[in-house]
């Protein structure tokens, strides 16, 4: 049984979380618990797709119809990281700087760190190839 299809992304998403959290909390000087969520470095939704991707190229080779699956898919999660999720969070800062200006605002502020920079949707890459590459590497090859 070929377990690196499942436990390829689960790692991708535990180092990329663990990442975050450490560089986050070296950059706010304490633990920032209260920065985990949406951005930072690297990206766990770009660590995670890439992850499969690299590992359906490593297995298969990208002339495989499962490659152009993942990377498509690969594609639309930067996509959507790099520019959706970054307009969600500027929609945020203007929705919070509009309630600060009206009387008597007793809600929460949106949070407004959504999407993730080049810098951090590419080390989100990095680290989905490289954990593919050690799954594939050192796992025994089942086909």
């Amino acid at each position: 049984m070929d377990l690196s299809y499942l436990l390829t992304p689960l790692l991708a998403w535990l180092v990329a979380g663990s990442l975050k959290f450490l560089i986050n909390s070296w950059r706010a000087g304490k633990p920032a618990f209260g920065l985990i969520g949406y951005g930072g470095m690297p990206s766990n939704h770009s660590a995670i797709v890439s992850s499969m991707a690299a590992l359906v190229a490593f297995k298969h080779g990208i002339d495989h119809p499962a490659f152009g699956v993942a990377l498509t898919l690969a594609f639309i999660v930067v996509l959507d990281a790099s520019s959706l999720r970054r307009q969600v969070g500027k929609h945020a800062q203007a929705i919070n700087r509009l309630q600060q200006q009206a009387p008597a605002a007793a809600t929460t502020a949106l949070r407004e760190r959504m999407g993730h920079s080049l810098a951090e949707i590419l080390g989100g890459v990095v680290c989905g190839i490289v954990l593919a590459w050690t799954v594939h590497a050192w796992l025994p090859l089942y086909d």
